[in-house]
């Protein structure tokens, strides 16, 4: 994770750094980009349906998410 300084401090990922998010309920509806994420160069927010399968795919970005514990 980056730390960004400035008018705003606060710690913030880049967008879709990652290729596949570990996410659980409390995440519920999950959307992409992720919170915490820049999103002056990331795509529109688009929610994704996880909750039948577990997985889901962004259909900008293609960034993977599972749905698991909070432990996981």
């Amino acid at each position: 994770m980056r730390k960004r300084v400035g008018r705003v401090d606060q710690a913030l990922e880049t967008a879709n750094a990652e290729q596949v998010y570990k996410v659980d309920a409390s995440m519920l509806p999950l959307h992409c980009p992720p919170p915490g994420s820049y999103l002056w160069n990331s795509h529109p927010k688009v929610f994704l349906p996880i909750e039948q399968t577990g997985q889901a795919t962004c259909p900008y970005c293609g960034a993977s998410y599972e749905l698991g514990d909070a432990a996981d």
